[in-house]
């Protein structure tokens, strides 16, 4: 165990029992991207109460909590707060039974169910302790708490609204992530940790017929869906078996009766790259193949491309990682294990980017130790409950007191007396 977090092990137990109350409260009352007044106003109440210098509504709804503790380095660690639009099936006692309303005016069901309500507890948590033990470090912590960070807007929120202005340069970025892994355990790794997420809107333009006169049409379903095939050879003809490529057309919409050819048709689709070059060159022959595929159907005009939204790269700093990685050996010695670059995407590393400074992003296991033990004897463990899951419901026990630990020792290394 690290001297530091070994010197914090009284303070962090008595953190514990709070923490495990305001997840609980957090997770039965969700709330959606750039919607989370209730989770931002627990968060600044725990903040002040413990000596934080609290500035509310950064990026809407986003909080910073600076806590100054003499000369030292600036620490900044981030969780996120916002819940996903899906419906909870855990059936644990306190599941979400919420509904919201999304941004199209939908009302939707709400739920924790990628983990940022146990990312929001560890990082209250790591504040708290540190708070009561100032006698062990010296410097500046800085807490960030991140709206929409589903919908890739949060982190762009808050440095719009002047964040690199407004708080002091970190000399280092950190946040962390749960995962279906065993509870207890920690997984961090230098370089490249997440991809690249592009997602788009692409909308075709016909002529309208009855379906009996498909000579009177320009059929946009047929322009859309041969586009939707030959999208699939990006990956399988353009870009090299080595680099990591992702294209998936997940939403197609056109009509309204069997027999009426329609005017329009559109497909949503999401590009996951691990490569700047690799990301722009799919990107560009996405806009390509459209255009030719609605030209080769004499369409009226060519099509039209609008971001949903976009993820850029989580790339660890090498030197950064690897004091990180060093400190989560001495501290879970057996529980740190080994993890490949996920698939997944954040919005993260744009803090790093707006304030050049080095980052550091991890992930913490959640899944019960006898449920994933079991997995893996039966060699099921690919089939465990994740993030995004309905099903996905993290042990609380050592889930989170391991992620509190996890932060106070990355923070540590560079706060610690």
């Amino acid at each position: 165990m690290s001297q530091f977090v070994s010197r914090l092990s009284d303070t962090i137990k008595q953190v514990v029992p709070l923490i495990e109350a305001l997840y609980k409260d957090i997770h039965q009352n969700p709330e959606l991207a750039l919607q989370e007044t209730r989770t931002a106003g627990i968060i600044a109440r725990q903040l002040r109460e413990a000596g934080f210098e609290v500035t509310e509504k950064v990026g809407r709804t986003g909080v910073v909590g600076i806590l100054k503790n003499g000369d030292g380095p600036t620490v900044m660690m981030r969780a996120d707060m916002d819940a996903l639009p899906m419906k909870e099936e855990t059936g644990v006692p306190y599941a979400s039974r919420k509904e919201g309303v999304n941004a199209k005016g939908e009302t939707v069901p709400v739920a924790h169910s990628c983990g940022h309500d146990m990312h929001t507890s560890w990082l209250l948590g790591a504040g708290m302790a540190l708070s009561q033990a100032r006698d062990a470090w010296h410097g500046t912590l800085m807490a960030v708490f991140q709206p929409a960070e589903e919908t890739a807007q949060g982190s762009q929120a808050m440095l719009d609204d002047g964040m690199t202005d407004l708080f002091p340069r970190p000399d280092v970025i950190m946040g962390q992530h749960l995962l279906q892994h065993r509870a207890g355990t920690v997984c961090c790794r230098p370089g490249q940790v997440l991809t690249s997420g592009d997602s788009l809107l692409v909308r075709f333009f016909g002529k309208g017929a009855h379906g009996g006169m498909p000579q009177n049409s320009i059929d946009p379903i047929v322009m859309a869906a041969a586009a939707v095939l030959r999208l699939q050879t990006i990956v399988s003809r353009e870009i090299p078996p080595q680099a990591q490529v992702v294209v998936t057309v997940g939403e197609f919409h056109a009509g309204t009766a069997e027999n009426i050819i329609p005017a329009e048709a559109h497909i949503k689709l999401n590009v996951r790259t691990t490569d700047e070059g690799v990301r722009d060159h799919v990107l560009a022959a996405i806009k390509r193949i459209c255009i030719a595929e609605s030209r080769a159907s004499n369409a009226p005009k060519d099509p039209e491309f609008e971001e949903i939204n976009n993820y850029p790269l989580t790339v660890n700093d090498a030197e950064v990682a690897q004091k990180v990685i060093d400190a989560f050996h001495g501290q879970f010695g057996e529980r740190f294990v080994d993890m490949p670059p996920q698939g997944a995407s954040e919005d993260f590393g744009r803090f790093g980017k707006a304030w050049k400074s080095p980052y550091a992003y991890w992930f913490v296991g959640g899944c019960a130790p006898e449920t994933y033990d079991k997995a893996v004897q039966e060699g099921t463990v690919a089939h465990l409950p994740g993030p995004h899951s309905p099903f996905w419901a993290p042990a609380l026990h050592p889930t989170i007191q391991t992620g509190i630990e996890t932060l106070l020792t990355a923070a540590g290394i560079w706060l610690a007396r």
